[in-house]
């Protein structure tokens, strides 16, 4: 073979690379154009919308933002909250709660509770028009604690004296330098009672039961799933399949797909998810509760072996 149909051949392999390349980038660019006109131009699909909430319950403005977004969002059918979480702050279960019932005023929303949907935890379910949990979930726990620490006989012994100015007699109550005076106690019991009340009456509201009986259940025990349906704390055992089957009925097919919505802090709620259990049980010997306001959680707290 000559010389010259060597470099034909070469030549006419190396158009053939060149074009398929070409062809590649096009059919690339093309995609990429079409999923940011997907995202940014208006073309979504119909679907339902996941919620997780997992780990401690803390207040997180952006997912919040998004939750509320959903309410307006033609494209979104219906709303399903997937709970794994044994509670937290009061306000944050609060927030999320309001967030949630402000889109189960326009659309269908379903709970599904997973191993622990405990306090807050189980306030975030409420606005749910139907709440689903497993047999042995472990859910309610109403009710609102708020813990403090004490060390001023310890800073005594290792001679550590401290000296606080306050305006006023409740300022510094509580105080890990000295016990609570009897006008603290009672201050902060009225604190938390007035929280509990707030949360009796979303229990009472989101399940249709009085105030009476949700006092009866709140003494911020927790329950099982069987134990809580028939106390009339959920509606039914199952879980997203069942979820999915109760939506059908309403009008939401199955074949629509679940796309969740993530919040902006994704790495933080999924540290907060895998620390969740263990900072539980610190919390009961760290102060990092008591000496702020802020501080009153709605969590359940098994007892330590031996209470």
């Amino acid at each position: 073979m000559s010389v010259e149909t060597d470099l034909l051949l070469d030549r006419r392999r190396l158009k053939r690379r060149l074009s398929f390349w070409r062809g590649f980038a096009v059919v690339a660019v093309l995609a990429a154009g079409l999923a940011v006109f997907a995202r940014f131009g208006g073309i979504e699909r119909a679907h339902v919308a996941r919620i997780s909430v997992s780990g401690l319950i803390i207040e997180d403005r952006a997912f919040t933002r998004k939750i509320r977004a959903l309410a307006s969002d033609d494209h979104v059918k219906a709303v399903l909250v997937v709970i794994n979480s044994p509670g937290g702050s009061v306000a944050g279960g609060q927030t999320l709660h309001d967030a949630i019932a402000r889109v189960a005023d326009k659309k269908p929303v379903v709970a599904v509770m997973g191993a622990l949907a405990a306090s807050a935890g189980y306030m975030v379910a409420l606005p749910a028009a139907r709440i689903f949990a497993r047999g042995a979930t472990l859910t309610g726990s109403i009710g609102v604690i708020l813990q403090t620490g004490e060390v001023g006989d310890l800073l005594q012994r290792i001679g550590v004296s401290t000296t606080t100015l306050v305006s006023g007699p409740l300022k510094d109550q509580p105080s890990l330098t000295r016990p609570l005076s009897p006008e603290g106690r009672e201050v902060l019991q009225g604190l938390v009672m007035d929280m509990y009340d707030q949360f009796v009456a979303m229990v009472a509201e989101g399940r249709h039961m009085d105030p009476a009986r949700v006092r009866e259940l709140g003494d911020g025990r927790a329950y099982t799933g069987r134990q809580a349906l028939k106390l009339g704390l959920i509606d039914a055992i199952g879980g997203e399949p069942e979820a999915r089957d109760w939506l059908a009925g309403r009008g939401v097919p199955k074949s629509l797909p679940v796309e969740d919505v993530e919040s902006e802090s994704l790495t933080a709620r999924a540290i907060g998810a895998s620390l969740g259990p263990l900072l539980q049980s610190l919390m009961k010997t760290l102060a990092v509760q008591g000496v702020r306001l802020d501080g009153a959680w709605a969590i359940w707290q098994p007892a330590a072996p031996g209470e």
